[in-house]
């Protein structure tokens, strides 16, 4: 499905109810494989207690990538990549079905979900400084786990299969 396939399925979906809660939520997970790593980006837009919506993006590096900050890295920047797909009209268009109803409780956000977390005992927490700040600087609200959920569970569940497949 190409992006703009993707964006019109997310403006469809909010405008069954354009007075509803909308988060937009993209992140990347990764997993490594025999002969590569495979990198699924997660978009979903999601209607607070109501549903959502989702897609996947796969992409593979024909190589195993064992050093954990590049792996972050690189899941990072596939996220940015898709965030930046999201160019300013058409995020203007996504706040305009919601502004109407800004009054009666309708809001809608962006959120770079990121696969790191921040606890004693988790490998990744050295990173999260460096790769909260990328996501900032797009303007997105980055989040780690726990609340990384569409990097760490939506896309994550998605890493395991991709390794079945031929790299194409």
């Amino acid at each position: 499905m190409t992006f703009d396939r993707v964006y019109q399925r997310i403006i469809k979906f909010m405008k069954i109810k354009p007075s509803g809660n909308y988060r937009l939520m993209v992140g990347t997970d990764s997993q490594v494989h025999a002969t590569s790593t495979v990198f699924i980006t997660g978009i979903v837009i999601q209607q607070k207690g109501k549903g959502a919506w989702a897609c996947i993006r796969k992409a593979i590096v024909p190589r195993k990538m064992l050093h954990l900050h590049e792996r972050i890295s690189l899941e990072t920047s596939l996220t940015e990549e898709v965030v930046s797909m999201f160019t300013e009209e058409k995020k203007s268009k996504m706040i305009d079905i919601v502004l109407p109803y800004l009054y009666q409780g309708a809001t809608f956000s962006i959120e770079g979900h990121i696969d790191i977390g921040s606890g004693p005992r988790n490998k990744t927490r050295e990173f999260v400084k460096e790769m909260v700040a990328r996501l900032e600087m797009m303007g997105v609200e980055p989040k780690i786990k726990p609340d990384a959920f569409v990097a760490s569970s939506y896309a994550n569940r998605y890493t395991k299969k991709a390794g079945k497949f031929s790299p194409t």
